[in-house]
């Protein structure tokens, strides 16, 4: 879960599944074309781009699974047309994308492409609770003392390229200072790419153990502490991007890092580093492959989602960590406005004796089971498989900025019911009930879809130990 309060602003994208542009905008020039047209090839011809003030007309082209010159039967560039306008949707930087018919030419058939770019500025004022989730902040009475504040300046598409810059400045309740860039399209070919970045960050409060399945933390305020923070990061990265085709992308990370936390640390939990270490200093290596075929990323009801990840954290018995981790995500069609999507994700980490540091698994970012969120499970292994039905109930636009790319909000409304399963390996820490057993839980909810990638979520979930409760969860990439 990606959790962020932004005041006033922030909107999402309508799912492409609710569009058909494909389709419905068949042109009278197709009829005009010689013969029964599904029996002829057609050559694709002059691609025309409209809207497109900021973005490069050559990155929205780069989407599409057509280009001009090639050879086509016009009922596969219809389809052709359906995966174009996804692609194009997936890459955040549009509220709408309409592909259609723009004319014929003897056996030559132009294209029209209409995009409503989004906005892509962001100087932000940043509010959000410390805590990993909304449930783990009300557990602390919704304190505003637990809120970080301050600027986070991002600019999308900041050469026209899809590439973005990213300046966060951060105070409060802990200190961040985050620069980041990433080009993915840095050459002639758009195959290769590489980003930059550096992060500093400090804590007053740090989670040290897990009690009872739920963190434990000791803050400035009631230990004995030698320096003015419990924990500080200092990292560098470099990052390579690799995209040969459309639906497959590989990203290289490496980064240089140095921790330090203070003695009160050690004295709290003394495996919170290997060796009772107070400072490391280490390298990270990472590899990721993305398989996406998915209609809308943030939302999907149709298609296939492949993620991989292989970590190396370290080089000696300071930090000494090989992890891999796999996600996917299936969606499928059941009947008209229904659908079934299954989202699992498999972890495991080698060796298994690893520090207190590195044993953060169920119940941290997206790795967490519905009706369980105010628990945490530590392990160095598991896997948890989440399924939900859908059913649409409403889809529906309201109007905002006339005239403009912003002219409508749309809204996309689902009702749905759930069951999760998981499990979590620990080898060393068995104190907590959860470990080494079989999870599961289940409910049902409302989802709330609109524009930007926002993703309202309201649950009500029981899980296996008979608790029952009301949970809601904001997702979105912002």
């Amino acid at each position: 879960m990606a959790l962020h309060f932004c005041p006033g602003y922030g909107q999402s994208q309508p799912h492409p599944g609710d569009y058909d542009s494909a389709n419905s905008d068949r042109h009278p020039e197709m009829d005009q074309a010689p013969g029964p047209q599904e029996k002829y090839e057609f050559v694709v011809g002059k691609i025309f781009i409209n809207g497109n003030r900021t973005t490069k007309p050559y990155i929205i082209e780069r989407e599409l699974p057509f280009k001009t010159g090639d050879s086509v039967y016009l009922p596969d560039l219809i389809q052709a047309f359906v995966e174009g306008r996804e692609h194009i949707i997936n890459t955040r930087l549009f509220n709408d994308v309409i592909i259609s018919l723009k004319g014929f030419r003897g056996f030559t058939v132009d294209i029209q492409i209409d995009v409503k770019e989004r906005w892509y500025i962001f100087p932000l004022p940043y509010v959000r609770p410390v805590d990993r989730n909304l449930t783990a902040w009300a557990e602390k009475n919704y304190s505003l003392k637990r809120l970080d504040f301050g600027l986070k300046y991002s600019h999308y598409n900041f050469t026209g390229r899809n590439d973005n810059l990213r300046i966060w400045l951060i105070t409060g309740y802990s200190n961040q200072v985050e620069f980041a860039y990433d080009q993915p399209y840095a050459d002639k070919t758009l195959k290769h790419g590489f980003g930059l970045g550096f992060f500093y960050g400090a804590q007053k409060e740090l989670n040290v153990s897990t009690i009872n399945n739920q963190q434990f933390f000791i803050n400035t305020d009631t230990i004995s502490y030698s320096g003015k923070y419990l924990r500080e990061q200092l990292s560098f990265s470099l990052r390579y991007y690799y995209r040969p085709a459309i639906k497959t992308r590989h990203f290289v990370r490496f980064s240089i890092n140095k921790l330090r936390i203070d003695s009160a640390v050690t004295v709290a939990n003394p495996d919170y580093f290997n060796n009772n270490k107070t400072h490391i200093f280490y390298p990270e290596l990472s590899y990721v492959m993305n398989y996406n075929n998915v209609d809308y990323v943030p939302y999907p009801l149709q298609g296939f989602l492949l993620e991989t990840n292989l970590l190396r954290r370290g080089i000696n018995a300071d930090m000494n960590l090989t992890q891999l981790q796999v996600r996917t995500n299936e969606a499928t069609p059941l009947a008209t406005k229904t659908y079934f999507v299954s989202q699992n994700l498999v972890m495991i980490r080698l060796p298994f004796d690893q520090p207190f540091y590195n044993q953060q698994l169920l119940g941290y970012g997206d790795f967490y089971m519905r009706g369980l969120e105010k628990y945490v499970v530590d392990g160095v292994a598991g896997g948890i498989a989440r399924n939900s039905i859908l059913r649409e109930l409403f889809n529906f636009n309201i109007p905002f900025l006339r005239g403009t790319s912003h002219d409508l909000i749309p809204f996309r409304v689902y009702a749905k019911t759930y069951f999760d399963f998981g499990y979590v390996y620990n080898k060393n820490f068995l104190g907590n009930s959860l470990v080494n057993r079989m999870l599961y839980s289940g409910g049902i909810g409302i989802d709330v879809v609109t524009f930007y990638d926002f993703v309202f979520r309201f649950e009500y979930s029981i899980n296996q130990l008979g608790e029952k409760g009301l949970f809601f969860h904001i997702r979105n990439d912002f």
